[in-house]
């Protein structure tokens, strides 16, 4: 039987995920996103063009894959038909790659009221959501009050009209305005668009492709420090975001998963509120940014930077039982005389290898390991052999403190600046 292979983040999310896949895509039949919503967005670059994709997987760039949006995902109708048109101009027509699950949820324009109300009721206590309504969709599934894409022609309009009656109730309980008439004109709009894409009972097909032996990459969205039971909560998204949300998210086995791939920067990034360890708030933190372009691919809001949390990706690997680790962005450090790893926490007056129950409001000091820089310009190395041996040792380290080897390395944006080791 074929096992379909998992590629996640490791940490708060941004990530690099949609370069990586779209480099391995070509070695797949089949890409799949199996959960989240279009609050995160995959940055691929290649031939000179920049592609943002929210909802739609990284694959849909490669050959004739056939790409799947599985039930565990999130979807806003508007947000997908602006997303699939620009594709579209861009030559790449999905209508016949493209299948969407019918138990994939549905973000409705009231989602989005909600969303924004719920933040400002937290005052200084909020969590930093791009208000995109993901919160309260999730909030609706669990609840059992969602509305799903399998209900499109099935007494579609008495389900929303229905749902739509329960969010104003709501909205007007918090006093918060809700203007919805534009935005619901684009979201009818997005509805009738999805009509002409394949809605299919997705955990079937899955199966089916397993049986038959294709080859299926599963791409996540966020980070595993954003999962919902596993991250640093409350500061977390709405679903799970680690390997096990492979298998709810599109109803696969666990004994199909075959290789986890888990994506880190050579840094750390976070955006939003919420704990971060080895945070700077220093020059070298603006540097970071700078070099490194930390500017969220969907809402641009500037990305927080800081050294690379060994604890925290190690528990990420553990969770998730990484197979093989997939560095990014190394080339952002060519230009520090020291470059810094936490290996541990400084915590309550004692030190801790592990990441602990509570982060959000403990007072958490990193305990660092220095290394030299290796004060070179690596986007234009083509081999591992080219690698300066300061750069060698911090991959070497990392290997050795998280016992997984690093499996490839990039060096850039463009699918070329990619090396496998």
């Amino acid at each position: 039987m074929a096992k379909v292979d998992v590629l996640l983040g490791l940490q708060w999310g941004d990530e690099g995920k949609g370069k990586v896949i779209d480099v391995l895509t070509p070695h797949y039949d089949i890409v799949t996103r199996f959960q989240g919503g279009p609050n995160a967005g995959h940055t691929l670059e290649f031939d000179g063009q920049k592609y943002v994709l929210r909802s739609i997987p990284s694959g849909i760039f490669n050959g004739d894959n056939i790409n799947i949006i599985g039930n565990g995902v999130v979807l806003n109708p508007a947000l997908f038909k602006a997303e699939a048109e620009s594709l579209a101009s861009a030559g790449y027509d999905l209508t016949k790659r493209l299948f969407i699950s019918k138990k994939a949820h549905l973000i409705m324009p009231t989602h989005c009221v909600l969303d924004a109300a719920y933040e400002a009721a937290k005052g200084a206590s909020k969590v930093g959501t791009t208000g995109k309504g993901i919160g309260p969709a999730y909030t609706d599934k669990v609840s059992r009050n969602g509305l799903r894409v399998g209900d499109i022609g099935d007494n579609f309009m008495e389900k929303y009209e229905k749902a739509k009656e329960r969010h104003e109730k709501m909205i007007l309980d918090l006093g918060f305005p809700c203007d919805i008439e534009e935005a619901e004109k684009q979201w009818f709009e997005g509805v009738e668009f999805m009509k002409k894409f394949r809605f299919v009972d997705s955990e079937h097909l899955v199966n089916q492709y397993i049986a038959e032996g294709k080859n299926i990459l599963c791409e996540g969205a966020q980070g595993t420090m954003l999962d919902v039971d596993f991250g640093s909560y409350p500061f977390v998204t709405s679903s799970n975001t680690i390997c096990a949300g492979a298998c709810s998210g599109l109803g696969i086995s666990p004994r199909s998963i075959g290789d986890v791939y888990g994506i880190f920067k050579a840094y750390c990034t976070r955006v939003g509120a919420g704990p971060f360890p080895t945070e700077l708030f220093d020059e070298t933190g603006n540097e970071m940014c700078e070099r490194g372009h930390e500017f969220g691919s969907v809402t641009g809001r500037r990305r927080r930077c800081g050294w690379i949390d060994l604890v925290a990706l190690k528990y990420a690997v553990m969770i998730n039982g990484v197979t093989r680790l997939i560095m990014m962005k190394s080339d952002v450090l060519d230009s520090f005389d020291t470059v810094k790893a936490c290996v541990a926490y400084e915590m309550d007056g004692r030190e801790i290898d592990y990441f602990p129950f509570e982060v959000c409001d403990k007072k958490i000091t990193p305990v660092y390991k220095e290394f030299k820089g290796w004060k070179r310009d690596m986007s234009k190395m083509t081999s591992a052999d080219e690698f300066p041996e300061e750069f060698t040792a911090y991959i070497q380290f990392i290997e050795q403190q998280l016992g997984v080897p690093v499996w490839l390395v990039s060096l850039g944006p463009d699918r070329e600046q990619t090396i496998f080791m």
